[in-house]
């Protein structure tokens, strides 16, 4: 079975939860801020999941 994307959920200093986005190859492609719950890790998670399709690219 080929290697897929994923979301890593895992605790940081501070003991705050974190969250990065690795690629097939195991590259972080993404990651997210601290969050002081699991829960609102996991909505963050489910925001970027919500929200990246949607969102336009933008040059600065």
């Amino acid at each position: 079975m080929p290697a897929m994307p994923k979301f890593e959920v895992y605790i940081g200093s501070g003991d705050e939860y974190r969250w990065r986005l690795k690629a097939p190859n195991g590259e972080i492609i993404a990651s997210g801020e601290a969050y002081s719950s699991k829960a609102a890790c996991m909505n963050g998670i489910n925001s970027v999941k919500t929200n990246a399709p949607k969102a336009e690219i933008v040059e600065m």
